[in-house]
């Protein structure tokens, strides 16, 4: 990273990974090989792009929005035939391969600030499919966030964010990162986590991950409150919906961090096909 002199700006959330471990961790988890063309977002100092570079994967398209750090970015690199370099915000330049190819893996050190809409993008919704079919994401972000998406039902951590993640995709602890991996160090700790995208074959699936949506919203907006006091007042009415909670083992009783992703689904499922459609739904 020595070779790129800049200083870094808070509202990019720039901070660089300097750690060598952790880098090869990253690109171990990608599995990348020679068909594999690589999306790195925010390469910043080139730190991960000269490991995914060394790799056996055939192309690496970078996305970097500051322009400083893009000219040093080709300064250091332009002569890499396996390397391409976008300036702009990933947020809405196209995700797209200079040479072509179709871009199948995302291998990258998020900016923290913009997680959560970069995730809507690389994976889309429940209500509305991805732009593009990325089959494995490794992704460095606020560790905080990666637990939410990584945690089990009933875990502290579980959220709807959870529900969210873990319908559209499997996900795995990488590592921990902690802030001293970094140039400069973070005040919050990091982690990598692997992201497997689903590919639905429910025909009618972001129809009911709109109706989905709704419902976690309505839940999880009560975390501490059974469901009976939140999801109670249209579920109860209707006895086909009790028997699918009965069958199920779930209890109006229960909370919602206590209800696993497939269930949460199912239900929104379930009340869709019989109709139940109160209070604003």
């Amino acid at each position: 990273m020595k070779n790129i002199r800049h200083i870094p700006r808070k509202r990019f959330g720039q901070h660089w990974l300097k750690d060598n471990i952790v880098l090869d961790q990253i690109v171990e988890a990608a599995k990348l090989n020679s068909d594999d063309c690589v999306l790195e977002i925010g390469p910043g100092k080139g730190a991960l792009t000269e490991k995914l570079i060394e790799s056996k994967a055939k192309f690496i398209q970078a996305i970097e929005l500051d322009r400083d750090l893009v000219f040093g970015l080709k300064k250091r690199f332009s002569h890499q035939k396996k390397f391409g370099l976008k300036e702009g915000d990933v947020l809405s330049v196209p995700l797209e391969a200079e040479n072509g190819s179709i871009i199948n893996k995302v291998v990258a050190n998020i900016p923290y600030n913009i997680t959560g809409p970069l995730l809507k993008r690389l994976m889309g919704e429940l209500r509305k499919a991805p732009e593009n079919n990325f089959e494995t994401l490794v992704l460095l972000m606020q560790k905080e966030v990666a637990e939410r998406i990584i945690a089990s039902p009933s875990n502290s951590n579980f959220s709807a964010l959870s529900v969210r993640i873990q319908l559209l995709a499997k996900c795995l602890n990488v590592c921990d990162v902690p802030p001293k991996c970094f140039q400069p160090a973070p005040k919050v700790d990091s982690k990598v986590i692997l992201i497997k995208p689903f590919v639905s074959s429910d025909p009618d699936f972001y129809e009911i991950g709109d109706l989905l949506e709704k419902l976690l919203k309505l839940a999880f907006s009560g975390r501490r409150k059974k469901l009976r006091n939140t999801i109670g007042s249209f579920v109860t009415s209707n006895n086909q919906i009790k028997d699918f909670f009965d069958c199920r083992g779930i209890s109006l009783d229960q909370r919602p961090q206590e209800i696993s992703p497939s269930n949460w689904f199912a239900l929104a499922k379930a009340l869709k096909a019989t109709c139940v459609i109160e209070n604003g739904f």
